[in-house]
């Protein structure tokens, strides 16, 4: 999966720009456009400030719906392996959400076109209302912010504050500040390698 996610990343800023007419969608294809824009939709991207932030953004939308890509690439019986068949891929999903006017896609797209920024906010904290712990092969815990949008962050090892999680049914609601640095790693139910937010303390407030 990483290693084909670069081309469509390149497909889609390429076809971002164009306003070429799309075949019909098949029922995986449809599936798969209509998630992907609702993930990215559901994206705070007040909070995307740079293009490698908007990026990131769209790879862990199209991360989550991996098994819905390789059933779209059966649907057209492409192989996963070539490399040209990703590239019109990508271009076809692209033209897929700018056709079925996915406005959180297009106005994702104008940041992933835009110029390189490495300045970035320098905040690794974030504050919100303690939901849920979910377990996706590693323990993730979900805030919901002033937005209400839910984010998530990996638990992976020990960190200040992880003691209170014995009971976090307790938690539940209560307003959190989770401290937190970007990691890569393999995730096993999406078989790839995908940047994560790892907590590295939480306070309640």
């Amino acid at each position: 999966m990483k290693r084909f996610l670069p081309v469509l990343i390149f497909s889609i800023l390429y076809a971002a720009g164009l306003h070429a007419q799309t075949p019909a969608m098949g029922p995986a294809e449809k599936k798969l456009t209509d998630s992907l824009c609702s993930c990215i939709t559901h994206l705070d991207q007040s909070t995307l400030h740079t293009k490698k932030e908007a990026v990131d953004a769209f790879m862990d939308c199209f991360g989550k719906q991996s098994d819905l890509l390789v059933a779209v690439a059966q649907e057209k019986n492409l192989s996963m392996e070539d490399n040209t068949a990703m590239h019109n891929l990508g271009a076809g999903i692209a033209k897929n959400l700018m056709t079925e006017k996915c406005q959180g896609f297009m106005a994702l797209a104008v940041k992933m076109a835009g110029k390189d920024d490495d300045a970035g906010s320098g905040s690794n904290a974030t504050e919100g209302k303690f939901k849920r712990v979910d377990n996706k092969g590693f323990n993730y815990i979900v805030l919901v912010d002033e937005n209400n949008q839910e984010k998530s962050f990996l638990w992976l090892e020990q960190f200040a504050g992880s003691e209170k999680f014995a009971d976090a049914a307790s938690l539940t609601g209560k307003k959190l500040k989770i401290d937190w640095k970007e990691i890569e790693v393999y995730l096993p139910t999406a078989k790839g390698y995908y940047k994560v937010k790892e907590i590295t303390a939480i306070t309640v407030l």
